[in-house]
């Protein structure tokens, strides 16, 4: 089990996700984080049939320097009633001059005579002939058999007789695909078995996430004798997604002790996972297990309790051998033990002080029944922290005051003006800002402002903003929360403001955001 393939398809089965369009650019920005993590396969796509893969295998010749990872080319067996080496389909593979070859092979009976419209005969000389032309070409040959599962169900000979005839022609994988992702772990388990006695093949296994168990199939196929993996970053895939690769790799690597990476390569998971999440402009899944931001974050009170004794009570791995951190999150569900913790995450030890960490849970609670959550604005509670431990919190600038004026006109998009009044570095400035809505105005003149004082301001972005309202039954007097998320970079960090205004909930949140940009940066007040 030690030589287990680990094949990534993110570049072609994961972009055929709805709303995930990947340049040509963004593929190899990809293909050197896979390489980086130390997958041993690469799927870049399918050269010859779409101009971007066929630009995608050209570039990768001379801009991609793979240390750890072999680049494969996916392609379809040759057409029925021709040749393999006429095929042009089938020479663009050889073309791409990709050492690896993938190709996707029907094996259900239906398929091949409805989709196809050939015989069974014929489909199983596509398959030996296209297998036999890419190796005697000096390709290296895995083969995709294409809704196998359902295929097996519907003519258990015939599927089986697909893998034997790849296997006899030359490949040296055949996995096994989940098309339409509806297995369940016992009936993958129990196929791959039978796969594996009755041809003596090396099996791999390709799983979808329809019925919400790609990672539970991979791993008993695994168990069932599946020597190869596939799947994608960030379970990446059309309809509900592929096999998560990094679920099934830190699974079989922890749980089960197989040694598919290198360790310090599998401490670089989240990172990579949160990079290539930029690089598709999808956001990270904060649940996602082992990488996403929530998988080692506790919020109940008791759960707290019993971490402040010994973190692994509520914690099934060390977060660190995924990159991953613990983080402790301040709610209203919670205890002294979680303040604790949190202050001492935020570098405050808070152990001897018990009236001071009463006080911080009350104002806590007080705040969260106002409509503040804390667990979703780390650098909020930060600030909070800062001013009940060292009695006030660093004044940067105070605000004299703001307004903001927006302007429609006809047809014309609305224009929205703001002012702001403020002293820092010891001057007095108003400072005017427009911006496409009353919070980028906002935004706009609180920089201008403060920039003459601290210019280290220049590298703080907003990039996230998100309103939700509260007793919604109040209509329009409701209150409303606002959650900014702010950059500088390299890392980000979100501030929270509730008011009965929307505008001043996030002028509050705004505040909140470039303060503790300031505090994080370590700048002194001016």
């Amino acid at each position: 089990m030690s030589d287990l393939h680990v094949y990534d398809t993110t570049l072609r089965d994961g972009a055929q996700q709805e709303g995930l369009n990947l340049s040509v650019a963004d593929k190899l920005a990809i293909a050197a984080h896979l390489d980086e993590l130390g997958v041993g396969f690469i799927e870049g796509g399918w050269p010859g049939a779409n101009p971007k893969d066929t630009e995608f295998f050209a570039r990768a010749r001379t801009e991609l320097r793979l240390r750890n990872a072999t680049l494969a080319a996916f392609g379809a067996t040759r057409r029925a009633g021709g040749r393999a080496a006429d095929d042009p389909l089938v020479r663009a593979l050889v073309d791409s001059q990709a050492p690896v070859v993938t190709l996707v092979a029907k094996s259900h009976v239906r398929h091949v005579e409805s989709a196809l419209r050939t015989t069974l005969e014929e489909n199983l000389e596509m398959v030996r002939d296209t297998v036999s032309f890419l190796t005697a070409e000096g390709r290296r040959v895995f083969l995709d058999a294409e809704h196998f599962f359902d295929g097996y169900a519907a003519d258990r000979a015939y599927a089986l007789e697909v893998v034997s005839a790849a296997m006899e022609s030359g490949a040296e994988v055949v996995a096994l695909c989940d098309t339409n992702g509806g297995m369940l772990p016992g009936q993958v388990a129990d196929v791959v078995a039978d796969a594996v006695a009755a041809t003596s093949a090396r099996v791999g296994i390709h799983c979808h996430n329809d019925t919400g168990c790609a990672v539970a199939n991979s791993m008993a196929a695994v168990d069932a004798g599946a020597t190869h993996v596939q799947g994608t970053i960030n379970g990446y895939g059309e309809r509900t997604g592929n096999a998560d690769l990094l679920t099934v790799v830190s699974n079989l690597q922890i749980k089960r002790g197989l040694p598919l990476l290198e360790t310090e390569r599998l401490r670089e998971a989240t990172r990579i996972a949160h990079s290539i999440s930029e690089v598709t402009n999808v956001p990270p899944y904060s649940r996602q297990p082992y990488v996403g931001a929530s998988a080692f974050a506790h919020k109940a009170g008791l759960h707290a309790s019993a971490i402040k004794v010994d973190p692994d009570l509520y914690q099934h791995a060390d977060p660190g051998l995924v990159g991953n951190d613990m983080r402790m999150l301040v709610s209203d569900m919670a205890g002294r033990a979680s303040i604790e913790l949190k202050g001492r995450e935020l570098g405050y030890d808070l152990s001897g002080d018990p009236e001071l960490l009463a006080r911080v849970l009350a104002k806590v609670k007080d705040l969260e029944l106002r409509g503040y959550t804390f667990d979703a604005a780390d650098a909020s509670f930060d600030l909070l922290l800062r001013r009940e431990v060292e009695g006030t919190t660093q004044a940067f600038f105070d605000v004299e005051s703001w307004r903001v004026i927006t302007d429609a006109r006809g047809a014309e998009d609305a224009l929205s003006e703001a002012t702001v009044k403020v002293r820092a570095g010891g001057q007095r400035v108003v400072a005017t800002g427009e911006g496409n809505g009353p919070v980028n105005a906002l935004d706009h003149a609180l920089r201008q402002a403060l920039a003459p004082a601290y210019p280290e301001l220049d590298k703080l972005e907003l990039i996230d903003f998100r309103v939700r309202i509260l007793d919604a039954a109040h209509g329009t007097d409701a209150v409303t929360r606002v959650l900014i998320e702010t950059s500088d970079g390299s890392t980000s960090w979100e501030t929270i403001g509730v008011a009965g205004n929307i505008i001043e909930a996030s002028w509050e949140a705004l505040v909140d955001g470039v303060t503790y940009g300031l505090v994080r940066a370590g700048v002194p007040v001016r």
